[in-house]
């Protein structure tokens, strides 16, 4: 069965199309590599033994995602990872994410409607939720008003799912996702975003690595215990299995409605100073941090009540937080070890 990764070089993407092949999926990707590297496709395949078939275009572009389709009809479910995903970048260029994120998925939806594919996996994020007001966060909690574009991005994206589902013969599942961390056990692929971070985890790791001289942590005077912004962080490989396992209850008939919604994260919900000293215990390394003012668009504290996805999807989170820092640590000394030899 042939299976689209939107977005498949890019951190999750690349994960789950690990764990696809290795389930015996005949993976396409498509990905314009803004913010992903196409080494990434040769790694893949030291992991799994198959190199998967790659495009590489923008799928905002419509002529583009139209060709594509009408060459790769034999598809029988896409996981739509591709998007624009930096909250402070969205809020310094929101018509680029409006544009890329929207367009992306618009096209995306004509291609499956033109060509009879009916399965979609939406990548999605608890930045739905806004700062919620009860925790751990469930399913059918109300969609707040977005802190950042990139979230209502996101909360557009499932408005748009949810409304096709309505008219057409399209399932989907929505995977609102907390934070990703981490890196594969190979230590082969990881996230490696381009230029400057805007995810934590992997600014820790470049400023242990010596690349960044100071780690910026945003907000001490938050409402939390250590006054530091709270999130619920889930190892990556976690994540990309829950992804395997919607694509297999759309391609089973198992969903039980035609748009589910379900939340991936570990219910536990750790500060940054938490993440931080977590890291310094499994790395062996002390940070150079410093507490700056609090960054547009962050929220307080969210973390998620995967009851609904533990029971339904019969998936759960394994790793903790010691164990994703130091998969990431051991994938940025793998980099580094490459760019130095």
């Amino acid at each position: 069965m042939k299976i689209l990764v939107t977005g498949g070089t890019g951190y999750i993407g690349s994960h789950t199309v690990v764990e696809l092949q290795q389930k015996g999926y005949e993976v396409i990707i498509v990905d314009n590599l803004s913010n992903s590297n196409i080494d990434v496709l040769p790694n893949i395949e030291k992991i799994t033994g198959v190199k998967p078939l790659f495009e590489k275009f923008d799928l905002y572009d419509n002529v583009k995602t139209s060709d594509f389709f009408k060459r790769h009809n034999d598809i029988k479910a896409i996981i739509h990872f591709a998007a624009y995903k930096a909250v402070g970048e969205s809020v310094e260029k929101p018509l680029m994410y409006y544009h890329n994120n929207l367009f992306s998925l618009i096209n995306i939806l004509y291609g499956m409607k033109d060509n009879n594919i009916k399965n979609i996996v939406f990548s999605s994020s608890c930045t739905v939720y806004g700062q919620p007001e009860q925790l751990p966060v469930k399913e059918d909690a109300p969609v707040l008003k977005a802190l950042s574009p990139y979230g209502n991005t996101k909360q557009i994206s499932e408005e748009i799912l949810t409304d096709t589902c309505k008219t057409t013969d399209l399932n989907a599942i929505l995977l609102r996702y907390f934070n990703p961390i981490g890196a594969h056990e190979s230590a082969l692929i990881g996230e490696l975003p381009l230029g400057i971070p805007n995810n934590l985890v992997p600014f820790i790791t470049q400023t242990a690595i010596g690349i960044r001289e100071q780690l910026r942590v945003f907000g001490d005077d938050y409402n939390t215990p250590d006054g530091t912004a709270i999130r619920d962080y889930i190892h990556v490989v976690d994540l990309a299995k829950a992804h395997v396992i919607a694509v297999e209850r759309l391609l089973e008939n198992k969903n039980k409605l035609k748009n589910e919604i379900f939340n991936l994260g570990t219910g536990k919900g750790n500060s940054v100073l938490e993440v931080i000293k977590s890291f310094e215990k499994v790395s062996g390394v002390k940070l150079n941090y410093k507490i700056v003012e609090r960054r547009p668009g962050d929220i307080e504290q969210v973390w998620a009540d995967t009851e609904f996805a533990n029971k339904e999807l019969g998936w759960k989170a394994e790793k903790n937080i010691d164990e994703m820092n130091l998969s990431a640590w051991k994938w940025e000394k793998a980099i580094h070890n490459k760019a130095t030899t």
